[in-house]
């Protein structure tokens, strides 16, 4: 009997239903395993990124941001304003605390893996031609493929390192874009399709700026346009070409913004024959990684030359060339799997030809620094994954609910492997002491974790990481300065002044290999200048102006030397000609403003300081100066106004109530006054 009919009700589609159901179930696991590094600490790059990074102080550097680096002293040619304008976001919203920036992190990488869900379920149906008896297979592949994607602990250095979320910006853009195209093609009228194609363009514009692998992005797309879709016309098909390339040019355009770097940095000269020994060893490591991801860390590699140094090293690397092997195991099993006739083959084709295009800018093809690095795969992966779905669907139907069930316990696996990875990642010294332990040996390791062991006073074990480095790498320049700063403190003058020196001689070479060597230099001219030895300190310094013109650390020495020595328009020349060039950095404007104060030119000194009051949203040392210039002046108003603003923005610091207490009380306005005098009492109170 058919049941009864209400035309007044509609009842909630029981496939949007089951999307949504989706959608939480990927959001709360994607969230979940990730919740360990929610409370991590700054780490690595993270510290400059995050703290010392001058254009993600205000939003009004944003587009500033196209015109830089995202490492304003590096050889590395990342070009990433995207990725500096989530910063600036973040910093706006959270100010320095870390906690904002992770969450920030694991929000992208959520909103990634739903958009995934939703393309892969475009994706795989126009790829499924097996009838309306199986037309839930596609949506059911597209959420386990997304899921397993989302809780995927390879996935890690991307999501829970806040300097790796470029990742995660350029798949979350590009993936969007790519779902803007499939609405606007069944979008009717021409003024929303319109509007839809112009947003899809300024998607993938926006993941080019996030990371260069977007371009990946643009590859595949077309690939899926022009050997995939049948349904679409040849004129269609090239203007989507047209448009990829013409997205890609402007890209190619934005990239001339930034001044050229001298240098090349550190490369690796490899033959034609270790490259491809290197790119079968990369795609087995990625492949195991994949499969079984137990052994995960930073500063991973494939090659070691060491292992080349002897009879016995070599037969140590004979035997650990497994990888290799792997490798090839992986590249058959990818074209057996595309050869093989059966209905998921369009699925097993198009997910390795997702996963290869993915791969090949990582393999070794070309020189990127490294030789394998896990987050690398976070766009890869999904082409390994629908590659997986395309050989499970193809297997006899009384083995699929045994599929179901593997795919189950891999979830679960995987989403308990993320959580402890995660938790790598909660403090500096966790993360480093952890790397090292999994294998992820490098001189930059090393040194870092022997900086952290300095800061805390434990100089024999810093000193013994420096001189272990200094064994491998004698002229690596961070574990020289590091080691003559750890015999300094220990009251070893000589050997420390020795290494100092020896340093600063030997920059002029190592620059060219190492970015940030004017840190020897920075550090010796702060040991002459705390041995009262000025005169040395600024001969140091005035050379190395000439060196690295671009480096404020050194510049603010050398002013702030002069400025103790009373020589305030040497200084003011300085400063003046940095801030000139960098009107962007805050710091030389908070100098420029104090160096004009101190000669009396409140009018300039207050207009820097205003500057800098606006290329930082957070800081109040602008304000505070800007309220004493008018305090002195009798301006009593202004001071206030501009005390309050100081307020506004650390409206936890007590010292800004004692200061406008002072204010008020000048002004006659005693209640003000005791009510700001009271906050001064209950905010010391809630820190004491």
């Amino acid at each position: 009997m058919e049941p009864e009919r209400h035309p007044g009700k509609t009842r909630f589609p029981i496939n949007l239903r089951s999307t949504w159901l989706h959608c939480l179930l990927l959001a709360v696991a994607g969230f979940a395993v990730h919740v360990p590094a929610l409370q991590g600490e700054l780490l690595w790059d993270d510290q400059y990124l995050l703290r010392n990074n001058p254009f993600i102080k205000s939003p009004l550097l944003i587009f500033e941001t196209f015109r830089h680096h995202l490492f304003l002293d590096s050889f590395s040619g990342h070009y990433r304003p995207v990725q500096n304008i989530s910063f600036i976001l973040d910093y706006f919203i959270w100010n320095t605390n870390a906690y904002g920036f992770h969450l920030t992190n694991v929000l992208l990488h959520v909103a990634s893996g739903v958009l995934l869900y939703f393309l892969l379920q475009k994706l795989l149906v126009s790829l499924w031609n097996s009838g309306s008896k199986t037309a839930s297979i596609p949506s059911l592949a597209a959420f386990l493929v997304a899921f397993l994607w989302m809780v995927h602990p390879v996935h890690s250095a991307a999501v829970d390192y806040i300097s790796g979320r470029a990742d995660s910006l350029a798949f979350l853009f590009a993936s969007a874009g790519w779902l803007l195209v499939f609405r606007a093609r069944g979008t009717a009228s021409k003024v929303a399709r319109f509007a839809l194609y112009g947003s899809a363009a300024c998607c993938g514009l926006m993941a080019l700026c996030s990371r260069e692998i977007a371009a990946i992005w643009f590859v595949l797309f077309l690939v899926h346009l022009l050997f995939f879709n049948k349904l679409i016309s040849h004129r269609t098909k090239l203007i989507s070409l047209g448009c990829c390339i013409a997205l890609v040019a402007i890209y190619a355009g934005l990239r001339q913004l930034p001044e050229r770097r001298p240098g090349s940095g550190p490369s690796h000269s490899f033959s034609v024959p270790t490259r491809a020994v290197l790119m079968l060893r990369a795609l087995g490591d990625y492949g195991r990684l994949m499969v079984f991801p137990s052994n995960l860390h930073m500063e991973r590699t494939v090659f070691d030359g060491d292992n080349y140094r002897s009879d016995n090293s070599w037969r140590k690397s004979a035997r650990s060339d497994y990888l290799s092997l792997l490798g090839l195991i992986v590249a058959a099993a990818l074209l057996y799997g595309s050869l093989r006739k059966g209905a998921g083959r369009p699925l097993r084709i198009f997910g390795a030809s997702w996963f290869v295009l993915g791969y090949l800018p990582i393999s070794n093809i070309v020189d990127l620094g490294a030789t394998a690095a896990e987050h690398w795969l976070y766009l890869p992966s999904v082409g390994f994954l629908i590659f997986f779905a395309g050989c499970t669907i193809d297997l006899p139907s009384r083995y699929r609910k045994m599929a179901g069930a593997l795919a189950t316990v891999a979830i679960v696996g995987l989403s308990i492997r993320s959580l402890l990875r995660s938790s790598d990642w909660v403090t500096p010294q966790t993360f480093f002491e952890r790397t090292m332990a999994a294998g992820g040996v490098s001189t930059r390791v090393a040194v870092n974790l022997g900086q952290i062991y300095a800061n805390e006073g434990r100089y024999a074990e810093a000193e013994g990481i420096f001189r272990k480095v200094l064994s491998i790498s004698p002229d690596y320049p961070f574990a020289c300065n590091d080691l003559a700063a750890v015999l300094y403190r220990q009251g070893k003058k000589d050997e420390a002044n020795a290494i100092f020196s020896a340093t600063r001689k030997a920059a002029a070479e190592t620059r060219k290999t190492y970015s940030l060597t004017w840190i020897s230099i920075l550090t010796m001219a702060r040991v002459c200048h705390e041995e009262k030895q000025d005169n040395e300190a600024l001969a140091i310094l005035e050379k190395a102006r000439v060196d690295y013109p671009q480096v404020w650390e050194l510049i603010s020495l050398e002013s702030e030397i002069l400025r103790l020595r009373n020589e305030p328009d040497r200084a003011l020349r300085i400063v003046g000609d940095f801030a000139r060039k960098h009107w962007w950095h805050y710091g030389a404007s908070i100098a420029l403003g104090r160096l004009y104060a101190s000669k009396g030119d409140s009018v300039s000194a207050e207009a820097a300081l205003r500057q800098a009051s606006w290329l930082d949203v957070h800081d109040v040392e602008a304000l505070d100066l800007i309220a004493t210039i008018q305090l002195r002046q009798n301006r009593l108003a202004e001071a206030r106004q501009t005390l309050r603003r100081a307020v506004s923005r650390q409206p936890d610091e007590p010292r800004q109530y004692a200061m406008l207490s002072d204010i008020l009380e000048k002004m006659g306005r005693a209640v003000e006054a005791r009510a700001a005098i009271a906050e001064v009492s209950r905010l010391q109170a809630i820190t004491n």
